[in-house]
């Protein structure tokens, strides 16, 4: 132990944006339960990189008694996140909430866009990002969003999107990120749309651990779009009100 500088993070301020997550190179930063949180004193470099990527300034540089910074355990901490050390980016712009007009209905069909918010990604998503608070959510595969081409007059107008690869990107994050979502804003609704293709089937598995692991109810819809646009299967857009959750193995 010694006196350093260490990251400090103020709970009141922070809203659960998620913005220091990618900006802390050491992967020393997680949201627990909405909010960012230090994971070990021995991944913090105390530099403080991802100050400046905190809207709500909730992060703050202190010095005080610390365990000292471990390379090694950040090269471990690293390879468990599946990430090598110097790949972050320093900063992620995309993570900045934002809400904004959309186009919806025919006018959408006509090639203005339905979208309402930003971020769109679900690992970028704040649990407490004010466009999913109480929000029609739709979870959407990556290739569903360029395959389905009435996305934007069918599907986005008046609903919170949230688009995810279950091939691509870990399981495990995705399904904690969604269920931080589900606890922390209790959507009206989800609509799981996925890829025919056997691997998208997995972001099904997703919506239903997450369900499981937020421990809420929330009625569910299926929607399966084929590779050519077509929808194969759909359960309806989930309407909101109370309604026992998943049926999602259906």
């Amino acid at each position: 132990m010694s006196v350093r500088q260490i990251i400090e993070i103020d709970e009141e301020k922070c809203t659960g944006c998620g913005q220091c997550i990618p900006a802390c190179a050491e992967g020393a930063l997680e949201l627990v339960d909405g909010k960012a949180k230090l994971v070990g004193e021995i991944l913090c470099d105390g530099i403080g990189a991802c100050l400046g990527d905190c809207p709500e300034g909730a992060l703050t540089l202190v010095e005080r008694e610390s365990e000292e910074f471990d390379e090694a355990a950040v090269e471990k901490r690293l390879g468990q996140l599946g990430k090598g050390k110097g790949k972050q980016p320093a900063s992620c712009p995309s993570a900045k909430a934002m809400i904004f007009a959309a186009q919806a209905g025919p006018r959408a069909a006509g090639g203005a866009s339905a979208l309402a918010h930003w971020p769109i990604k679900l690992r970028l998503m704040g649990p407490q990002a004010p466009f999913l608070k109480g929000a029609d959510l739709v979870l959407l595969a990556d290739c569903g969003a360029v395959a389905y081409a009435s996305l934007h007059a069918d599907l986005l107008p008046g609903r919170a999107v949230a688009l995810a690869c279950p091939k691509f990107e870990d399981p495990d994050e995705s399904i904690g990120r969604l269920a931080e979502i589900l606890k922390a804003a209790r959507p009206a609704s989800l609509t799981v749309a996925y890829m025919e293709v056997p691997c998208c089937r997995g972001l099904v598995f997703v919506a239903e651990k997450a369900l499981e692991k937020a421990r809420v109810e929330v009625p569910v819809k299926l929607m399966k779009i084929a590779r050519n646009g077509e929808i194969l299967e759909d359960g309806g857009l989930a309407p909101a009100g109370p309604r026992p959750a998943c049926a999602c193995g259906s």
